[in-house]
């Protein structure tokens, strides 16, 4: 104990001595310069105004979870994990446009498709937290429609802060039996349309020097998935889109990151052939017609914190934090939420 205490003190006494450089500093700038307004802000040689300050700012209560008065786009809204994130950014403060296709998307997914009805949930619901919501019909593929939605949305709300690329299609099937659209078809929306995605609101987040985007990758795009290899590859570009993005577009002071579901309860994933995956990744033989309680209590014991899956509501506080003026200095990086299988990747 004492030597912690002693470390305590070290530390704090080369605190001390920081912030006692740091004042000094700033005193001399502020003689040399009538425009230094704050340490950190100088003017660069030559320009009439200090660029804004970058950082978290000073800690203050509920940072990573402050949205207020932002403005946020959700592609994939009309259900399950994009619904979740859009909601959830509501509740802390956030006006929000909700954007999906409602409706089929390829004969490629599995899953039933989104309905009209599906998004005007969603819309309700944030609006339940006294936000502001609209709702936008669009298919991610087609770029034209996306960059008429950026416009679109500027015009009603001003700005546009938050953008989460969150719709997706999966397909089980063997590569062997594969068809041309179960190949074509994924990648297109899962991969091509998320980059249509940043390619269509990049530019108003450059024009303000300001935004946050987020795109949703999965553990299946961090190793292979036996008969789903076109959705693993989808998920797999994506990395690399979210990385080169950030590169890209840091010095505008646009972060993109990727925030990675393992497991989650989705349509995306209530189906005969994912409950036989997911049984037989723990290396027990799955019944022919397994049900959902099945999958959990084979799967459940393999995950550390003992879950089958997730719900989509696990992975929007993340997409929070990603999104809030606390993640300022998190560009390029992934962000898995897993319930643990995490933990047995390298």
């Amino acid at each position: 104990m004492q030597d912690e205490n002693n470390g305590k003190g070290a530390r704090h006494h080369r605190r001390e001595i920081l912030i006692g450089g740091a004042l000094i500093g700033a005193t001399l700038a502020s003689a040399g310069s009538a425009q230094a307004q704050a340490i950190g802000t100088m003017p660069t040689p030559g320009s009439e105004v200090a660029p804004p300050p970058k950082g978290a700012g000073a800690i203050k209560p509920a940072r990573g979870s402050m949205l207020q008065d932002k403005v946020a786009v959700v592609t994939g809204a009309a259900r399950g994990i994009g619904r979740a994130i859009a909601v959830e950014f509501a509740a802390n403060g956030a006006d929000v446009v909700v954007l999906d296709i409602v409706g089929p998307v390829s004969p490629a997914s599995n899953a039933k498709p989104a309905e009209p009805a599906d998004l005007a949930e969603t819309a309700k619901r944030v609006r339940s937290y006294g936000r502001r919501c609209n709702e936008i019909h669009a298919d991610i593929r087609d770029i034209g429609a996306l960059r008429q939605a950026a416009d679109q949305i500027e015009r009603d709300f001003g700005k546009i802060d938050i953008v989460v690329a969150d719709a997706a299609i999966q397909r089980w099937m063997p590569l062997l039996e594969m068809q041309d659209s179960d190949w074509r078809d994924v990648i297109d929306n899962n991969l091509n349309g998320t980059a249509n995605t940043v390619r269509a609101f990049a530019p108003k987040m450059v024009a303000r020097k300001y935004g946050r985007f987020i795109l949703l990758s999965s553990m299946q795009g961090k190793h292979g998935t036996k008969n789903a290899s076109s959705y693993s590859a989808s998920k797999w570009g994506i990395m690399g889109l979210m990385k080169s993005a950030a590169l890209e577009l840091g010095e505008y002071n646009v972060t993109v990151n990727a925030l990675i579901p393992g497991l989650v309860d989705t349509e995306l994933t209530r189906y005969q052939a994912r409950y036989k995956n997911a049984i037989a990744e723990t290396g027990n033989k799955p019944p022919e017609n397994p049900s959902p309680q099945q999958a959990w209590d084979s799967r459940a014991p393999t995950v550390p914190l003992q879950v089958g899956w997730l719900e989509p509501e696990d992975i929007s506080p993340a997409a929070v934090f990603l999104a809030s003026d606390a993640a300022a200095m998190v560009t390029g990086a992934e962000y898995e939420v897993t319930g643990g299988d995490s933990a047995k990747d390298v």
